[in-house]
């Protein structure tokens, strides 16, 4: 589809009035009140390579290392050794096995000299500690991971970025629809919110309306839908047109302890892209080139919604926001 006189942007229509932020603020409680079984997103999985280097970082204040086993399995648990406390996200890999690299002490992924492992979890685009006295609930064996299509079928990147805000500011620029052609012109047109949450479980979903723009006046329409399966995530789903099925993962993890003078959260967002056209196997083929421009795409668009997300808790802080 092609549209050829896209409104100018200062006369697309305001949707300010419909935007109402009491209605953003009990899709925000209704997501923060949702359980996690306190696991966390800290990466990309294929950033944690067999026989590559260990992985960390900090979540919630407290260090956490990642590693593969030789056998390719996950493993992780406490950033700091036992032993004089070296930061393990610069130790080596050798074999499977994590090596300090003060004094060489060796760890395999099991207790050690008071070491204790994490429970971590690969879903095979992300990888998930579950850290039980950052999440300060009940615990789950496993995440909350969403439904996607399959990895034989799909072309999966994962963009990562930090910024001012705690995780509720991110997950509330996501549960503002109506934002996105104003905020990112260069992306979206003619986006319309079709549908908004009446509270219940199965009907709890923003259904969007909006083209993609491509290139030009080359653009994708589609119909999507936005959803917070736990407190720190959010999912947006295609459901019809191009792409139906393809997901947008969103989720926000703290960095910095909670009550932290000036937060910091990291947005670790999984684009899992799928089509049934036909010229979709060349785009899974060319991937590994692929992956770069999905990367950039987001960074683009993050750049404008952390933004969002750090003024909004700004305001928080300070006692000045709306409402």
């Amino acid at each position: 589809m092609r549209v050829r006189r896209p409104p100018a942007w200062e006369r697309q229509p305001s949707p300010w009035r419909e935007a109402k932020p009491a209605l953003i603020a009990e899709a925000l409680e209704r997501a923060t009140a949702r359980p996690s079984g306190n696991w966390f997103v800290v990466g990309a999985s294929r950033e944690i390579e067999a026989g590559g280097r260990a992985y960390g970082r900090t979540v919630g204040g407290v260090e956490v290392v990642l590693w593969r086993g030789e056998d390719g399995g996950l493993r992780g648990g406490p950033g700091a050794c036992p032993h004089l406390g070296a930061p393990l996200r610069d130790s080596r890999v050798v074999c499977g096995t994590l090596v300090c690299h003060w004094h060489g002490l060796a760890l395999e992924g099991g207790p050690y000299a008071g070491w204790e492992p994490f429970p971590v979890h690969d879903d095979g685009v992300l990888v998930w500690v579950r850290l039980d006295t950052v999440g300060g609930e009940p615990p789950s064996e496993r995440p909350m991971v969403p439904e996607r299509p399959r990895s034989e079928s799909s072309v999966d990147a994962v963009y990562t970025a930090v910024g001012r805000c705690e995780p509720e500011d991110v997950v509330a620029n996501r549960l503002d629809p109506w934002h996105g052609s104003w905020l990112h012109p260069y992306a979206f047109v003619n986006l319309r919110v079709a549908g908004t949450p009446h509270g219940g479980e199965d009907d709890d979903a923003f259904a969007v309306d909006v083209s993609f723009r491509v290139a030009g006046s080359l653009v994708v329409p589609v119909r999507a839908e936005f959803t917070a399966p736990t407190p720190r995530t959010v999912l947006m789903r295609i459901t019809d047109g191009e792409g139906a099925g393809s997901v947008v993962e969103t989720h926000a993890t703290p960095l910095t302890p909670r009550g932290h003078g000036v937060p910091r959260t990291a947005v670790i967002e999984a684009v899992v892209a799928a089509s049934d056209r036909r010229g979709f196997a060349l785009a899974r083929a060319a991937a590994p080139v692929l992956r770069p421009l999905m990367r950039r795409t987001a960074g683009r668009l993050w750049r404008d919604d952390l933004a969002y997300a750090e003024r909004r808790w700004s305001l928080r802080s300070t006692g000045r926001f709306p409402g």
